[in-house]
């Protein structure tokens, strides 16, 4: 994200001293958004196109897993800000199954994401985290604070989703 200085080597995000304009819960998620685009860097370098769509052992696949990441995120932003999906947005959430994009492109994508995400956490950050949201057509309720903790938590369960993929590819190369 463009706010962030570059990876300092075995220093995570949080240990950084960044965004500290932020307030901490906010920050927690952009150090959370942070991390999460270094170890998808990191895991996928070297990966060809086909095992970025292959799903080894019926893992889901990478390609997958990028797409939902950058997707997902901003439809958990437009809950926490009170909105209700778009068109466009339920347009991509049924398009996260397809597609050919190169690693490039999805890493593309998730950055333009977490570009996205970060200026709108910034402004939730500072709002009544307590405010009351709904989700989906159900409403089902939630608060902003609740929604940006998931943003950071959902984030990284991909993430880890896709590290064990790319490891197992790697390693299926031996």
């Amino acid at each position: 994200m463009s706010t962030s200085p570059a990876p300092v080597p075995n220093i995570e995000p949080w240990l950084r001293g960044t965004h500290t304009e932020v307030p901490a819960a906010g920050r927690a998620v952009l150090h959370a958004l942070d991390l999460a685009l270094e170890d998808l860097t990191q895991w996928t370098a070297g990966l060809t196109g086909a095992e970025v769509h292959s799903q080894p052992l019926g893992l889901t696949s990478v390609a997958f897993h990028l797409r939902h990441i950058a997707r997902s995120t901003d439809r958990i932003l437009s809950y926490a800000e009170g909105k209700q999906l778009s068109t466009e947005q339920l347009a991509a959430l049924k398009a996260e199954q397809a597609g050919g994009e190169s690693l490039a492109e999805l890493l593309a994508e998730v950055e333009a994401a977490f570009s996205n995400a970060a200026e709108r956490v910034r402004t939730l950050a500072t709002a009544d985290l307590e405010t009351p949201r709904g989700v989906g057509r159900k409403q089902l309720p939630i608060s902003i604070g609740g929604a940006l903790i998931h943003v950071a938590d959902h984030t990284q369960r991909h993430v880890g989703q896709l590290v064990t993929t790319a490891k197992v590819l790697k390693a299926l190369r031996s």
